[in-house]
């Protein structure tokens, strides 16, 4: 991870290890303006302070916080505040497959949408590539802002009708039971499972009343406190129960039990 200040602005990059992403950019502008430029990736663009303006394709928008932008590989945009204190923003930049190149025209014809719970979507998504320990959460988060960045692009913002199989869930807690320590992809048991990614999300999270992350989590912190009670230490359990360290173990824990790993064992 990158953090730059500069002239009283901020910039923070980095390239988290979630598939589709290539770059991440949390940014405060006081007063720096884009020239005109391109990107090779798709830009979905969040306001969290101010208001930007900018020109795609030579036609003018504007973007609130209220608002997600996306913008679409390989045309011209630039970008600037309304106001004079500038704006504060999120960036994600996707690999151009993951939406599709023929969906770049719909994009340039209309790249902001009122989306309240898009908005939201992107703003957890945010909050997990910060702390970059939860792939599985990461993982989902992003096939359902995908899914919806998809229906917006072809004009329907409503959310397709899904079959009802609760097989399907029982088929990915199967899997997620199987790998419990180790960890598995999204799309990989999706190819396990023969179901779409954001079909699985919705499926388990309908049928088990949670999504797969905080279920795979829930039997993470079920395998620790296993292994304390046997006499491991703690900063072993975490690895050995699947978390990626000791604080990342602690933070979970405390959250389902209410107290530490270590607590857990001297009660």
């Amino acid at each position: 991870m990158f953090l730059t200040v500069s002239g009283g602005a901020e910039v923070k990059a980095w390239r988290p290890e979630l598939s589709g992403v290539v770059e991440v950019l949390h940014a405060h502008f006081p007063s720096h303006a884009y020239p005109s430029h391109t990107h090779d990736a798709w830009t979905v663009l969040i306001v969290d302070e101010g208001v930007v303006r900018y020109d795609l394709d030579h036609r003018e928008h504007g973007l609130a916080q209220a608002q997600v932008s996306l913008l679409p590989p390989n045309v011209p945009h630039d970008g600037r505040s309304v106001r004079p204190e500038g704006f504060r923003k999120r960036v994600l930049y996707l690999e151009p497959e993951r939406l599709g190149r023929d969906l770049i025209g719909a994009a340039v014809d209309q790249p902001e949408y009122v989306d309240p719970l898009l908005r939201h979507r992107l703003h957890q998504l945010h909050g997990v590539l910060l702390d970059g320990r939860e792939d599985l959460e990461a993982q989902s988060r992003l096939t359902l802002i995908e899914e919806r960045l998809r229906q917006h692009l072809q004009r329907n913002v409503l959310d397709p009708p899904d079959p009802r199989d609760p097989g399907i869930a029982s088929r990915l807690r199967d899997v997620l039971d199987a790998n419990v320590p180790a960890g598995i992809t999204l799309d990989y048991a999706s190819k396990l499972v023969h179901a779409h990614p954001a079909h699985l999300v919705r499926a388990f999270s309908r049928e088990f009343g949670m999504p797969p992350h905080r279920y795979l989590t829930g039997r993470r912190v079920d395998l620790a406190r296993r292994y304390l009670l046997d006499g491991h230490p703690p900063a072993d359990v975490a690895t050995l129960a699947g978390f990626y360290d000791q604080s990342h173990l602690n933070r979970h824990f405390r959250k389902m039990l209410g107290v530490t790993p270590a607590s857990f064992v001297r009660r």
